[in-house]
């Protein structure tokens, strides 16, 4: 399978820039693995394709606000610091890209500081890659405090693609609404689509709600830059499976009953035989990392459903989405989206694939 047999033509005014008012209100696709049917409905409908005891599965990551905008020593020069992680919490020493690297040198201090007053100084300690740093953020006061001052200058690490700096009102929409444990810089986005309502409904319907994290990582939005896709290796992400959610999932497998996986995170995670899936097919409790890549064709052993948002050309969300639903039928329902004017990427529409 090459990387170039998932380019399609996607018209700019398709890509959506803002999420629709009501997040259970965007457009849902329905594909029918073993027909080939496909069905055009309001997201909160995703309610009638379940049953008791069928189990969804959630990522709960919480995105950071990883964006920095400060300056630079001196100069005064305008830099960007983009956070990956925290490394070491009590000497406040973060892993992190900057921009421009080239002038960013170990043992520059770079100022930061919003229109509330709100500042911070960081030091350069060490390089990782090419545009990769080590700073440590010079700040005395409680973690707590420290936490707080630096989410209030960074803002939400929202797509290239939306062409735009993150507002306000991406705080709240750029993250779901059942988010808890903090780690990703990319948004679990088929997430975004469930409502406080659309849960209960699903939880009065009989469904088991669970959740794992998967602290999505950059990887998911570069570029594959290889044709052969066997050759392609993807970043790692942190992933934390407790024992609870296993069991719940592997009852719901016992039972032949549905699992839908809420995402190409949680997709990829449940389907990792080398890390989180045992020899009998079943998942396991699991606290670590993984960098499972999934491309056509693939045997899924866990996920008899996903739900997705409609992906760019030539994105890892798009394989994946491809090698779930089968290459042909997704890419046919991906050139129906076109023209029935479907919105793509993380504030888009909808897809369920059903088997």
């Amino acid at each position: 399978m090459k990387l170039s047999k998932f380019n399609f033509h996607l018209p700019q005014e398709l890509i959506a820039l803002s999420p629709t008012s009501n997040r259970d209100e965007s457009k849902l696709m329905v594909v029918h693995y073993k027909t080939g049917q496909i069905e055009h409905l309001i997201f909160k409908d995703v309610i009638h394709y379940f049953d008791n005891k069928d189990i969804f599965i959630f990522n709960d990551t919480f995105v950071i606000p990883a964006h920095l905008y400060g300056n630079k020593e001196k100069t005064g020069a305008k830099v960007e610091v983009f956070l990956l992680r925290e490394l070491d919490a009590e000497q406040r020493i973060w892993d992190v890209l900057v921009d421009p690297a080239r002038k960013i040198r170990i043992g520059n201090k770079l100022y930061f500081k919003n229109e509330h007053n709100d500042s911070i100084v960081a030091e350069i300690i060490d390089n990782t890659t090419s545009r990769g740093r080590i700073v440590k953020f010079l700040y005395d006061e409680p973690y707590e405090i420290f936490k707080k001052v630096l989410y209030n200058l960074g803002e939400m690490p929202i797509p290239n693609y939306f062409g735009r700096r993150a507002t306000k009102e991406d705080r709240e929409q750029y993250q779901t609404i059942y988010a808890t444990n903090e780690g990703a810089v990319v948004a679990p986005a088929a997430g975004f689509h469930f409502s406080i309502e659309l849960m209960k409904r699903l939880g009065l319907k009989g469904c088991d709600l669970t959740f794992i994290t998967i602290h999505c990582g950059l990887g998911n939005f570069r570029d594959i830059d290889v044709e052969d896709l066997f050759k392609y290796k993807s970043e790692s992400e942190r992933v934390i499976i407790s024992s609870e959610a296993a069991n719940k999932i592997n009852q719901a497998k016992k039972n032949r009953k549905q699992i839908c996986a809420v995402g190409t995170s949680v997709l990829r995670t449940i389907e990792d035989k080398e890390n989180t899936v045992t020899s009998q097919g079943y998942l396991k409790s699991f606290d670590g990392w993984t960098n499972k890549f999934i491309f056509p064709p693939y045997n899924f052993t866990m996920s008899t459903s996903l739900i997705t948002n409609f992906h760019l050309p030539l994105s890892s969300m798009l394989l994946q989405t491809a090698a779930f639903g089968g290459f042909d039928l997704i890419m046919d329902a991906y050139i129906k989206a076109v023209e029935t004017k479907y919105h793509f990427g993380a504030y888009g529409d909808a897809m369920l694939i059903t088997k």
